[in-house]
């Protein structure tokens, strides 16, 4: 029975990592509680109110404990990630795992130098639908894919926003904060090693303060797929969710679209298919399907199989963006 232990109590993605894994029954060995948002930390306690709070070195240290979950401020997430790889435990780390390359090229020696896993939990793998996606474009269904389009708005909820959250160094950019998402579901898609930036863009449209990434394009392509991903942070108040998350495929036979968090004026509930093809259309409603990430995760632990190359490509690809990307800020009107 794998046991692991949560430090970087700063983001509430700890809790959907802490619940999956218990899920898959794995033990919440402990966590650190040092944060910078108390509201994170008492949500975790609320949620996990057995896990006892341990200091991290402890943490680190204890041989009892296979791995570490980190949720911390991005921009330590990758110095944490060495520091338990260096003590002998592979590491899930919330998205993103890094926000320099030097931090990669750093967590990359040490990967090689461990032997330890350091996965990233992006939304392809905890999503049904975009599982059920694949399996629909692998099928060869809709014939030769041609395009993939990941449109990923979130709301702000500023009030709920730690200080971090709107200092750029601390993570590490629109691109690389959100953005890894959509080039690790393009680079899955298209079933490829690697990919080209096209172009890529950041905007700041007046959401305070002053220079905050609020929205972004990017297009990537391989020599036989092309990919548009837009982020940004404009999810209305009225909409009821955190962002109406849509993926288009375009094939040659057919298409297909998620709406990964609502049917907006349809069905209830979150993972949404539609796909048409030679013969017609069908809907499919992928919200009970399993999502296997977790699973995998600790099988993995034994069978020391994990690829960490799709991963180091996906931050690889976000941080360049992120740096090469053209800017715009624009005025505010009255």
């Amino acid at each position: 029975m794998a046991r692991f232990a949560a430090i970087g109590l700063d983001h509430r993605h700890v809790y959907d990592l802490t619940a999956g894994l218990l899920a898959e029954g794995a033990v919440c060995a402990g966590y650190n509680p040092d944060t910078t948002d108390p509201r994170v930390l008492a949500g975790f306690r609320k949620r996990f109110p057995d896990v006892p709070a341990v200091e991290t070195e402890r943490l680190l240290d204890d041989p009892a404990i296979d791995f570490i979950v980190l949720s911390a401020r991005p921009c330590d997430r990758a110095d944490l990630a060495i520091a338990a790889m260096r003590r002998g435990k592979d590491v899930m780390s919330d998205k993103p795992g890094v926000t320099t390359m030097a931090q990669l090229d750093a967590v990359r020696r040490a990967v090689a130098e461990t032997g330890r896993i350091w996965s990233i939990c992006v939304g392809r793998v905890a999503s049904p639908a975009i599982q059920a996606a694949l399996q629909v474009v692998r099928s060869g269904e809709l014939g030769r894919l041609v395009q993939v389009v990941n449109l990923a708005p979130h709301r702000l909820n500023r009030a709920l926003r730690p200080a971090w959250f709107f200092d750029k160094p601390a993570y590490g950019g629109i691109i690389n904060d959100i953005g890894v998402h959509a080039i690790d579901t393009f680079l899955a898609f298209a079933d490829a090693p690697d990919a080209e930036i096209a172009s890529a863009t950041i905007g700041a449209f007046g959401t305070d303060p002053p220079g905050f990434e609020d929205f972004a394009e990017l297009i990537l392509q391989t020599p036989a797929v092309r990919g548009y991903c837009r982020m940004d942070w404009f999810t209305p108040d009225g909409l009821p969710t955190w962002g109406d998350g849509r993926l288009f495929l375009v094939g040659s036979e057919g298409s297909l679209e998620l709406r990964k968090n609502l049917d907006i004026e349809g069905r209830p509930g979150t993972d949404h298919m539609f796909v048409a093809n030679r013969t017609g259309t069908r809907y499919v409603d992928c919200s009970g399907l399993p999502v296997t990430y977790y699973r995998d995760f600790l099988t993995s632990l034994t069978t020391r199989s994990f690829d960490p190359e799709p991963v180091f490509t996906m931050c690889r690809l976000a941080l360049t963006a992120q740096a090469s990307a053209s800017r715009f800020t624009a005025e505010r009107r009255p």
